[in-house]
């Protein structure tokens, strides 16, 4: 866990990698909530039965929106800002799903500080090249620049 004492201190640490959070294991049970929360109950996600038949490898993905949605989650277990009186998702520049999740497998964010603007109220904005790793695969779950903001 890096600490970082303020917002204003993050700009000390444009271009470094943050490092990565421990690996997540991404569940059917996971998998199922998030279609629960979302409406999307395509079968390629939901349908294990079907699955072992029709997709490859023989199991149900996870949805490109859930490896997203583990960013935040992650991201906390990486670094902190100590003394801070908020923080906000400020959103995406771009996001690639760049290889499925099987049910199953292991994921870990890794992340790396791209730039840090001031902002109006006495706060940061970030951008972060996130990637999100497949234990055993050499090519990430995901590739998405994100964007926060924190106030002193």
């Amino acid at each position: 866990m890096r600490v970082i004492n303020t917002p204003a201190d993050m700009k000390n640490h444009i271009g470094e990698d943050f490092g990565a959070s421990d690996w997540v294991t991404i569940d059917q049970a996971t998998i199922d909530k998030f279609a629960e929360a979302t409406g999307d109950h395509q079968w390629i996600h939901v349908d294990v039965e079907r699955a072992k038949t029709e997709m490859p490898g023989g199991k149900t993905i996870a949805h490109g929106f859930l490896t997203l949605s583990l960013v935040p989650r992650l991201s906390a277990t990486i670094w902190k800002i100590e003394h801070r009186t908020r923080g906000i998702n400020y959103g995406l520049n771009k996001v690639r799903f760049t290889a499925p999740v099987p049910e199953g497998a292991k994921v870990r964010l890794r992340q790396k500080l791209l730039a840090v603007e001031d902002v109006k109220g006495n706060g940061v904005r970030m951008t972060f090249e996130n990637t999100m790793e497949i234990e055993g695969s050499s090519q990430p779950a995901l590739v998405a620049e994100a964007l926060s903001v924190a106030y002193a």
